[in-house]
């Protein structure tokens, strides 16, 4: 009698052992679910929200509650900005501009680099109300100022960490060591994308530097790295490897990515594993993307007007180039988009980060682009359920830094109280969240923890933060971490 071949018999073993009960159970709790997903037009997925071996990772699947938002728009801006130059107005800290600060103040308080007593630092720049709101905005962005009522601001934010990598990972990840996973990989994880043909989650970097907290800011850590963000490039190929090398045309490509499917569709049959379904889907999003990225990223192809609206120059690495990117990108699909501007730390420790000169700069650097796709958002009809986000990884201090005897003016890290803002997605149009204390150093009404916020963003998406969860090393892992504290903030949206 004829053996059966090895690859076979492995497969007919398979088969044996899974048992009626094996089967109810691994199918997507029950045949009841499987008939849901068909009746909905759905993806079938399993109790992680994770869709079944088979079908595509990144097809758009049900929110888990209602959404406010269809998707993000976070300017991270890397370093830090001084709320109190910005939006959060002291007329207290002012009146005690260069006196000593109060050693109550001090007491038990570890800072990242002020020693000693160090002197109380009023607002460098004037801050007035704007709009019809009388939202507090530094004359420093008089554009944005111009948007004052479609400002959503959280004045109340804190958070534990006083790095910047760490400040930054927990901010990003929910983990402020190494190890998480990204915000945006978490998103695409629940909600899959709108678009096949380009990845749900991107990311664009200004500023001349790399955020502290590296790339692990968009990664996907342990859940399938199909959903980690994809850096986009200024210069060159707008994605690394984009296109063929020379001498492979588009259809050798096809023919090589065939056979290699092939291979790796056998390797999904035998070991049932879901990253090779990743792998898969990586290599097709890839064909895909030699076509529609090129298009997309090519802001050349925009009217002049709304270059110059934007303040963008084709060719060059800006964050102005960036932001209109993420107009383009929202416009197609894009799920989340990120855009990390560095150079925020103000110090005063050298004439880059004074103050007095270096933070004018930055503003000017950024207050004209979100300004424009603040407003392009709104002429598209766009900005109702595109949530935009502002803000960096902690604050900075009521008080002078004076590192070494500096005569520039500085702030040092602050992680007690800080400033975020948001637009559209449903928010409160023209609110302003929270109190910090006259002198701007604690919160004093609605604090807000990143853990909050990061619930509260994911709520808007339209995924319950506290459920949704991927099981790793044993346990339910979730963006807003193991407790079950963090509170959506309700408040902020209409």
């Amino acid at each position: 009698m004829a053996r059966i071949p090895l690859q076979d018999e492995l497969r007919l073993r398979q088969a044996q052992t899974i048992t009626r009960r094996h089967f109810l159970r691994r199918c997507n709790a029950g045949l009841g679910g499987l008939a849901l997903a068909q009746l909905s037009g759905g993806v079938a997925s399993g109790a992680s929200g994770f869709p079944q071996i088979g079908s595509d990772p990144m097809s758009p699947r049900a929110s888990m509650v209602a959404p406010k938002a269809k998707r993000v728009i976070y300017m991270h801006m890397a370093g830090s900005p001084p709320q109190h130059e910005l939006f959060d107005h002291k007329p207290k800290l002012k009146e005690f501009h260069m006196k000593e600060c109060p050693q109550e103040l001090l007491e038990g308080k570890t800072f990242a680099f002020i020693k000693g007593t160090p002197k109380l630092l009023g607002s460098v720049h004037e801050l007035r109300q704007h709009g019809h709101s009388g939202a507090w905005i530094g004359d420093t962005l008089p554009e944005l100022a111009k948007h004052a009522d479609d400002l959503c601001f959280i004045k109340s934010m804190t958070t534990d960490q006083f790095n910047h990598a760490p400040a930054q990972l927990l901010l990003h990840t929910g983990n402020q060591q190494f190890g998480g996973a990204s915000m945006g990989a978490w998103v695409t994880y629940g909600l899959g994308s709108p678009n096949s043909d380009l990845p749900g989650y991107m990311v664009m970097v200004s500023g001349g530097k790399m955020p502290s907290g590296g790339k692990s800011l968009w990664g996907s850590s342990f859940l399938p790295s199909i959903y980690q963000g994809v850096q986009c490039r200024a210069k060159g190929d707008p994605i690394l490897y984009v296109s063929n090398p020379d001498g492979m045309s588009r259809s050798i490509r096809r023919r090589s990515l065939d056979a290699l499917n092939q291979l790796n569709r056998m390797e999904l049959e035998q070991f049932r594993d879901p990253e090779t379904e990743t792998r898969i889907s990586q290599y097709e999003l890839a064909f895909r993307m030699q076509t529609a990225v090129p298009g997309v990223m090519d802001i050349s192809k925009e009217p002049q007007a709304v270059l110059e609206e934007y303040g963008a120059k084709p060719g060059e690495a800006s964050f102005a180039n960036n932001c209109l990117l993420a107009r383009r990108l929202a416009e197609q699909g894009v799920r989340f988009i990120q855009l990390f501007d560095w150079g925020w730390d103000m110090h005063g420790t050298s004439a880059e980060n004074d103050m007095e000169a270096g933070l004018p700069a930055k503003c000017r650097e950024i207050d004209r682009p979100i300004s424009a796709l603040l407003t392009d958002l709104k002429r598209r009809g766009m900005l109702e359920d595109t949530l935009v986000v502002w803000g960096g990884e902690f604050g900075r201090t009521p008080m002078n830094e004076a590192r070494n005897g500096s005569k520039f003016l500085g702030r040092d890290h602050h992680p007690d109280c800080f400033t975020v803002w948001m637009a559209g997605g449903g928010v409160k149009p023209g609110l302003s969240y929270g109190t910090t204390d006259e002198l701007g150093y604690r919160v004093v009404e609605n604090p807000v923890t990143v853990r909050d916020f990061q619930a509260t963003l994911m709520q808007a998406l339209g995924i319950e933060p506290h459920r949704f969860s991927f099981p790793y090393q044993g346990l339910n892992q979730r963006l807003i971490g193991p407790a079950n504290h963090p509170k959506v903030m309700h408040d902020l949206f209409a």
